[in-house]
């Protein structure tokens, strides 16, 4: 007996009060036919009513695949914890979801992605929540926000510290889904998924295991069907008896603003002269900047922003293959991409499913990550994800939490002042106007990293900036090289305020890294 049915027919089946888990990056992997099904039946029929939402990253964006825009309805949607919500420019319109957010109409959660693929482990066993030492010190500790949102985020905590074993910890009670929205490439009649048009696997198994094994309901999106048995075993990531409903989209996108890419699924192999190198300007200077800091053999860690840029300077210095790249999605070697295909790579040596990668970035086993920063303070705490007059402009913290937690060596990479209008020579920089604001505050805004907990831990940080490279100390954050041109009381302690200062024995940064051309960076 097929498991094929209209959408309609599948998302019938989904009870008033259920939580709902749905496995996508923004568009990748995003099963958008059934979301839209979902809130098409409740504008006809007013069900399912007062659901749960889990996201483990965001499903939507805004550019035209709307995801969990389509549930975002006073009445369907209960509460909502994500990893990261859609976000983008200004100049495009609020989505709905924020809209609810801001306005308190869900209670609504910031919840660390790798925290939410652990919560589906844990459910799934029937074991007693989540203990995690990721998010200590940070917003999504109970001292400071506990991953609330908004106000009625925080009537109803989901997080708690505890301790235990002479240790602090939290403890994320099991939160359980009834059903599972995943998504995959191919189907068979029996419901078996193979995923080889897919540029990630973003935990549809973990959720399929977790919601059979507490009773639920799994639907299944896919691009196409074949017959029972005609695929390999080997290539079936999701078994079909973990499956209820097979719903087809033949125009599902394959990521954002694709529609199918073979270089994205690994299909084909990409000639490394064929990917776009980084303009030349301020951001490529800082990102050229970053990648000295790496060494041939090393595993690196990729976030989005100024340093999604370090694989491109690699290319243009001839090392397209000396670091491995593991990007949160999953893909590991390769060139991580840029752009509306962020969070896919071309050319991967291999595709981990999302949440082995956050086992692999909570323990720490990478050796450096790039990140980017909105603001950093005094105590070297970094804000990526909340900006309170403009909050859609930020998706949240995603896998920034996890990935920071324990990380050895992390450089965040970011502009020392928002808005200054600089030039490039040769010779150095100009800054022909300050800009608006500082990045470098008494205090941010949410802290999405603590720079207490990383000097605890002895955690080596660098904020690399195009006026210098600051570095996180004892006492506090200190100037430790200068960019050509800058003058450093004018240029750095004057607009910072004093919140940086410069050591006694900072060292200039190198003029080749304001080259326009390849710089001749050796690692």
């Amino acid at each position: 007996m097929t498991k094929v049915m209209a959408v309609s027919d599948a998302v019938a089946q989904i009870p008033d009060g259920a939580t709902v888990s749905v496995s996508s990056s923004s568009t990748l992997g995003c099963p958008d036919l059934v979301l839209k099904a979902i809130g098409d039946r409740f504008e006809a029929k007013g069900h399912p009513r007062e659901i749960t939402s889990l996201h483990p990253i965001a499903a939507g964006d805004v550019y035209g695949v709307k995801g969990m825009d389509y549930i975002a309805k006073d009445g369907l949607l209960k509460r909502v914890l994500a990893g990261s919500y859609p976000s983008g420019p200004s100049s495009v319109e609020m989505p709905e979801i924020w809209k609810m957010i801001v306005e308190d109409r869900v209670a609504a959660y910031n919840v660390p992605s790798g925290i939410m693929f652990d919560m589906h482990r844990e459910a799934a066993a029937h074991r007693p929540g989540v203990l995690t030492h990721v998010g200590l010190e940070t917003f999504v500790d109970p001292i400071r926000q506990g991953c609330a949102m908004n106000d009625k985020g925080a009537a109803e905590p989901i997080v708690d510290r505890v301790e235990f074993g002479g240790e602090t910890w939290l403890h994320f009670p099991n939160i359980i889904p009834n059903v599972a929205v995943i998504r995959a490439t191919t189907a068979d009649e029996h419901g078996n998924l193979t995923y080889e048009h897919e540029g990630a696997y973003l935990g549809g198994l973990e959720q399929a295991i977790c919601v059979r094994n507490n009773g639920g309901l799994v639907i299944a999106q896919v691009k196409r069907v074949t017959a029972r048995g005609s695929l390999r075993p080997h290539d079936v990531r999701v078994p079909g008896h973990l499956v209820d409903c097979i719903v087809v989209d033949p125009d599902q996108k394959q990521t954002t603003e694709t529609l199918y890419d073979p270089a994205i699924s690994g299909e084909v192999m990409r000639p490394w002269d064929s990917f776009a190198l980084a303009d030349h300007g301020v951001e490529k200077v800082i990102a050229r900047r970053a990648a000295s800091e790496l060494r041939c053999g090393m595993t690196a860690n990729l976030g989005f922003g100024i340093s999604a840029m370090v694989p491109r300077v690699l290319l243009e210095e001839g090392h397209p293959d000396a670091v491995t790249w593991a990007i949160e999605q999953g893909a590991v070697g390769g060139v991580p991409l840029s752009g509306f295909a962020f969070g896919c790579a071309s050319n991967a040596d291999a595709f981990v499913p999302s949440p082995q990668q956050f086992i692999y970035f909570q323990g720490a086993g990478f050796d450096i990550s790039f990140l980017s920063f909105l603001e950093v303070d005094v105590e070297g705490n970094v804000n990526v994800s909340k900006l309170g007059k403009k909050p859609y402009l930020t998706a949240g913290c995603g896998g920034f939490v996890d990935i920071t937690a324990k990380a050895k060596n992390i450089v965040f990479s970011g502009w020392f002042e928002a808005g200054a209008q600089i030039e490039l020579a040769e010779d150095g920089i100009d800054i022909k106007a300050p800009g608006k604001f500082t990045k470098m505050v008494d205090e941010v805004e949410h802290v999405t990293f603590s720079g207490k907990r990383a000097r605890e831990q002895g955690q080596n940080v660098l904020y690399v900036t195009e006026r210098c490279v600051i570095q996180l100390t004892e006492m506090g954050l200190v100037a430790t090289e200068i960019m050509l041109g800058v003058d450093p009381q004018e240029h750095i302690v004057g607009p910072s305020q004093g919140r940086v200062q410069v050591a006694e024995n900072a060292t200039l940064m190198s003029k080749s890294l304001l080259t326009d051309g390849p710089m001749g960076l050796e690692l």
